[in-house]
């Protein structure tokens, strides 16, 4: 399967109860040969509207930190979420709505093979890196997976919550510029 049908097909996604309050689905963005996948827990309520990842004020902070490392949506990274849709009020996706939304995004892991894979806070670290992750003690830290390095770092909307925390989210993301001049094919410059 294409990134395309792939995308054709989640939209249309009635698999559990998220899809009776949505607006959108929201797919992901970014470019289909991404080395570098982030992966935050769903949408918000802008995202719900625009059907794009991060776009509200955590979007914008999070574009800050991809720019100052030489990364962007529109370039070479692509942005995904857990489930696909926005659980009401924001509230945590249930475990029955991430099983239910895993299979789009283990598709999308496949087609695109990241080398390195950015999770964007607790919900996501612990559904991908370990179900006992913290994310305030284990943030920045690379993890081998069968050969595809997973990292966490706080969530952005997080650090709108705690703006004292932002040095060590930033401090996360010139790590992952490090890893990334270590471990990728493609030229990721801060000059690009």
């Amino acid at each position: 399967m294409d990134f395309e049908t792939l995308k054709q097909e989640c939209l249309a996604c009635r698999r559990c109860g998220l899809c009776e309050t949505r607006q959108n689905v929201v797919f992901g963005q970014g470019v289909p040969n991404a080395e570098v996948m982030f992966i935050g827990e769903g949408p918000g309520a802008n995202e719900d509207e625009q059907g794009l990842p991060f776009v509200g004020r955590s979007g914008k902070l999070l574009d800050s930190y991809l720019e100052a490392v030489g990364l962007s949506r529109d370039k070479n990274i692509f942005i995904a979420n857990i489930v696909k849709c926005r659980p009401p009020q924001n509230r945590d996706p249930l475990p029955e709505e991430s099983a239910a939304c895993m299979p789009w995004l283990r598709e999308q892991f496949r087609i695109l093979r990241p080398k390195i894979v950015v999770c964007l806070g607790r919900i996501s670290a612990q559904q991908l890196i370990d179900h006992k992750f913290s994310v305030t003690k284990d943030h920045g830290k690379f993890f081998d997976k069968q050969g595809t390095l997973f990292m966490a770092t706080l969530h952005p909307a997080a650090l709108l919550r705690n703006p004292n925390n932002k040095p060590l989210a930033f401090g996360d993301f010139v790590a992952l510029r490090d890893k990334i001049h270590e471990v990728c094919d493609h030229t990721y410059s801060d000059a690009e």
